[in-house]
């Protein structure tokens, strides 16, 4: 036993549990994370022939109208955060509000849904660096090379520290955006002065029936949709930002605002490069073969680059944030405590890091090896706006729950956190109803066998694991005593710092074992 350790036995505590470093990084940096779990380049690369199709090249009414409701339910996250800034998020606040079981539900729909679209965005770096040199993109071998090294290096990153790994975000950010909307705006210049080959800007361009009234409004709500997801992730590291109960919400505000710019300009301004035609043939490859397009080939080796440094940013943002939600979710034990250590030298969750990291490494190389690359890809694409549209609108009704008596004091607080949170629910609810009707079987499935596994997994936390988390009372916003001040009533105060004291008496527990 150590000196240290000693002292702490004589006193009769044990040593301090080793914690996420706070006010580690700002906002700024918060939210380039945000902006880089949504892979902006990746969503344009993925989604610019398709919501071009389906949007009858209406595209910028569409990703403008998508950013609305994701506008209102970043505020329902900014609120939330406001009254818990813990890294598990809607995990903590659905659970608190409405059902511990329902919010260990979402935090596993938060982990797959993060997980899966890792999964689906790093398999597009192998052929985007191998695309770059010249060389065979189909081949497996250099693709899971390539694959496992980034993932590696990403790992080692994320490991080290929050700092690092913020910094690296914003570095890699700068380029891939300057890169992505660059040649945009060039494709954009092009297509005003009518150049040969483009397919010219009409009135239908800004209506939200597209050219000739032959667009799909909801067709194009699903691809918008998908673009957006990842936003969030400016909550999941709040518990290492400054400010960490405001600056996160705000965030993740400014980080749906900055993805609406990005997004309006790379497709309004790459779309009409080639025709309809030539742009649905190379519909795999559409942002690279675009940009080859405007400039030749130097110019598609960089939107490779581009592309490639996009999947590298959300490799890294995926390991992160995921490994934080597992890490607040630990906490509670509803999932294996060793996920909860923090390392003393880093600050950073080192086992749930790591565990995340072999989780992809196994999914990409299974991805690669085992199916085929289009249907998948399709499959998982699908499949993740799917995860996070219900976590979604699970997270905006927690709000309408916990601000319920605000809901009803006055008409602002009614608008704002009551009407608009439900209204946004209500069209993420619409989206994937729409989703899930022209789904193919493989992707129901797939999502019914998701939810099934989260139950098995919430059976095993509940009765084997025996969670505390699940005898947490419910909480609810207090009554406004007077203008500007929010007094909790009394019996909340006290479930607070009971619960408080049991988390004490778990992290103390936890170190003591280690200790011996």
């Amino acid at each position: 036993m150590t000196t240290h350790q000693s002292a702490a036995a004589v006193a009769g505590t044990a040593p301090t549990a080793a914690r996420l470093e706070p006010d580690a990084i700002g906002v700024a940096q918060d939210t380039v994370i945000g902006m880089a779990t949504a892979a902006p380049t990746a969503s344009v690369g993925l989604t610019l022939a398709a919501i071009a199709g389906a949007a009858a090249y209406a595209s910028g009414p569409v990703i403008i109208l998508t950013a609305i409701p994701m506008l209102i339910i970043a505020n329902a996250y900014r609120r939330l955060n406001m009254w818990n800034a813990n890294c598990g998020a809607a995990f903590e606040w659905v659970g608190r509000s409405i059902s511990p079981s329902l919010g260990f539900i979402t935090g596993w729909l938060m982990i797959m849904g993060s997980i899966i679209g890792c999964v689906s965005t790093a398999v597009v770096l192998g052929p985007s660096v191998l695309a770059i040199f010249g060389s065979t993109s189909s081949a497996i071998l250099p693709n899971i090379t390539i694959d496992t090294v980034v993932i590696l290096v990403m790992l080692v990153i994320s490991i080290v520290g929050i700092r690092i790994t913020a910094r690296t975000q914003v570095g890699i950010g700068l380029v891939e955006y300057a890169i992505l909307l660059g040649i945009a705006v060039v494709g954009l210049f092009l297509v005003i002065s009518h150049h040969h080959g483009t397919y010219p800007i009409s009135k239908g361009w800004f209506t939200i029936s597209g050219v000739g009234g032959h667009g799909s409004l909801a067709a194009g709500f699903l691809i918008a949709m998908f673009m957006y997801t990842g936003w969030d992730g400016t909550i999941y590291v709040n518990e290492e930002v400054k400010h960490r109960r405001v600056n996160p919400g705000r965030a993740a505000i400014m980080a749906v605002i900055f993805l609406g710019v990005i997004y309006t300009i790379s497709v309004v301004g790459l779309q009409g490069v080639v025709s309809p035609q030539k742009l649905q043939a190379n519909a795999p490859s559409a942002l690279v073969y675009v940009a080859g397009v405007i400039g030749g080939s130097s110019w598609s080796k960089a939107m490779g680059f581009a592309l490639a440094l996009c999947v590298i940013a959300t490799t890294g943002t995926g390991i992160v944030l995921t490994a934080r939600i597992i890490y607040g979710m630990a906490t509670h034990r509803v999932l294996p405590p060793s996920l909860a250590n923090v390392s003393r030298r880093f600050a950073t969750p080192v086992a749930a890091s790591i565990v995340v990291g072999i989780v992809l490494m196994v999914s990409t190389w299974g991805y690669l090896f085992f199916t085929s690359l289009a249907n998948a890809f399709n499959d998982l694409i699908a499949l993740t706006g799917l995860l996070y549209a219900m976590f979604y609108v699970l997270t905006a009704v927690s709000a309408i729950t916990y601000y319920r008596r605000r809901v009803v004091s006055s008409l602002f607080d009614m608008v704002i956190l009551g009407i608009l949170p439900l209204a946004a629910a209500g069209w993420l609810i619409w989206v994937l109803t729409k989703s899930l009707m022209v789904a193919p079987r493989s992707q129901q499935w797939s999502l019914v066998a998701i939810v099934a596994l989260g139950f098995v997994l919430l059976a095993f936390a509940r009765f084997v694991l025996r969670s505390p988390f699940f005898r947490i009372p419910r909480e609810s916003d207090g009554a406004i005593h007077a203008p500007g001040r929010r007094r909790a009533p009394r019996e909340v105060q006290r479930q607070r710092a009971q619960a408080a004291r049991e988390a004490a008496r778990q992290a103390a527990r936890q170190q003591a074992s280690r200790a011996r």
